[in-house]
């Protein structure tokens, strides 16, 4: 199994958890190969920015698993910051498929990295896998980005697009920035807090990328969220029980323009209502359906206060 981005949060905890498996990684890295370090874990090099990638060292592999790009949500967000993102995404993407495509043997299944950002702001309706794109510069992305795996789908291969939510984690991502704010009583929603977010933990994440791998029957777009998006304002309470504090700071619309541009309407605004209709459809079933039943899983229990 080859994957790039293997360094990220999903890609750190699918290495391990293939490895867990008894199956051999070659993680795709922009330094020179350092094999042998970790048993059963290889190294090739790839220059997207140069247009190279070292088919040689995936020769063997079953499937590639495309995770890397530019973190997205970091401000600020500028023309060049945005450029930065895309080129990352729909460039990168398009030399790896390119390559995939150019070898006698190609690996027959390619999991492509997307975000559910592809359906815009949905208004409160539930958006499925046949939903239409919507409009910003995230959904303009991510439809880029799925565009780029072209050549490998000429070229025979079996792709499926990773349509992925936010993703909840102990280690990394969202709940990284928010857990300290919340633990220092500074928790609250965003806006209104009525737009819905679309999310998934990370071992349910895991979990549907090693399910698709056994099925490369499943290809074209595949929603990675649990089945029961939250308001901003069911989060911040959910996540407020969990941590055992009080979520009383709520931050004004104005506020988080005035800090995040537009990031704030295509982010920490945006009322994104997804469901993983094709996951479950084909079988998948979710260790963490709930908001609730994640955070409990992810978080460690508040220490009970003293004389309780």
């Amino acid at each position: 199994m080859a994957i790039t981005g293997a360094s990220g949060l999903i890609g750190g905890a699918l290495c391990a958890a293939l490895l867990d498996g008894g199956h051999s990684v070659v993680r795709v890295v922009r330094h020179p190969p350092r094999g042998g370090r970790v048993p059963c874990v290889e190294e090739a090099e790839w220059r997207p920015e140069q247009g190279r990638v070292d088919t040689v060292a995936l020769h063997d592999v079953d499937a590639v698993v495309h995770l890397a790009g530019e973190p997205a949500h970091r401000v600020p967000w500028s023309r060049h910051r945005r450029a930065q993102i895309r080129r990352s995404r729909v460039r990168g993407t398009r030399v790896l498929s390119r390559a995939l495509a150019s070898m006698p043997s190609p690996p027959p299944r390619l999991l492509s990295a997307s975000g559910a950002y592809y359906y815009g702001d949905t208004g409160g309706e539930v958006a499925t896998e046949a939903s239409p794109p919507g409009t910003g510069f995230l959904s303009g992305m991510c439809q880029a980005w799925e565009a780029a795996t072209g050549p490998a789908e000429e070229a025979g291969l079996s792709v499926a697009h990773l349509r992925t939510s936010v993703v909840l984690g102990r280690s990394g991502g969202l709940l990284r920035s928010l857990v300290p704010l919340y633990r220092a009583g500074l928790g609250g929603r965003l806006g209104s807090g009525a737009q819905y977010m679309s999310w998934i933990s990370l071992r349910d994440q895991v979990d549907a990328i090693l399910f698709l791998l056994e099925r490369p029957e499943i290809t074209g777009p595949v929603n990675l969220c649990a089945p029961e998006p939250v308001s901003n304002a069911a989060f911040t309470e959910a996540l407020g029980r969990a941590l055992g504090r009080p979520t009383l700071v709520p931050l004004p619309a104005t506020a988080l323009r005035a800090t995040m541009g537009d990031l704030a309407e295509e982010s920490a605004l945006l009322d994104l209502r997804v469901v993983p209709e094709r996951l479950l459809a084909a079988g998948y079933s979710f260790r963490l359906p709930t908001i609730d039943s994640a955070l409990s899983d992810i978080l460690p229990r508040p220490a009970p206060r003293s004389g309780a």
